[in-house]
């Protein structure tokens, strides 16, 4: 017998003991497989995600904004009180070098007190230093006659001084 043929079994006259029967389907087909994934579905859906996204970041620029509107008033606040608190800040400072020079004149006089001719106060070093610290021009100090009043811009409001300091 060839490979290729069934073997059958046979009762004593040869015919099959069964007839042949393929194998069918049932009337009306098989019933449909499922093979879709059944997933509920949970939570909000992408334009309600991207509304809610897009309503916090306009809600936290207008916070932002809002924000540096305050801090912009504070900083102009800020800077108007520095201006105001110059005038008594420059008291203040006159008063301390004043205090201070008073303090430095009663030292020089406990310290001097017994050269004679010597006089507090009068600095003379002091003025000497300071004119040889200073540049030339400035010990001069004075425009001449020919340019003092002479108006700058062509405006009157805009006159040089007489005294040039570098």
């Amino acid at each position: 017998m060839s490979s290729h043929e069934i073997e059958c079994t046979t009762n004593g006259n040869g015919k099959m003991a069964a007839p042949y029967r393929q194998d069918m389907p049932p009337p009306g087909g098989f019933q449909a497989v499922k093979y879709k994934r059944n997933l509920p579905t949970r939570g909000p859906g992408a334009y309600v995600i991207l509304g809610g996204v897009t309503a916090i970041c306009a809600f936290g620029f207008y916070r932002l904004g809002k924000g540096n509107l305050e801090k912009r008033e504070l900083e102009r606040e800020k800077i108007w009180s520095r201006i105001h608190l110059v005038p008594l800040l420059m008291a203040e400072g006159d008063r301390d070098t004043y205090r201070r020079q008073q303090a430095a004149l009663a030292r020089e006089r406990e310290i001097m007190k017994d050269v004679p001719g010597w006089e507090v106060g009068s600095f003379l070093w002091m003025k000497l230093v300071l004119s040889l610290m200073i540049s030339p021009a400035v010990r001069v100090g004075v425009v001449p006659d020919t340019q003092v009043g002479k108006s700058v811009y062509n405006n009157p409001k805009y006159a040089e001084s007489n005294v040039v300091l570098l």
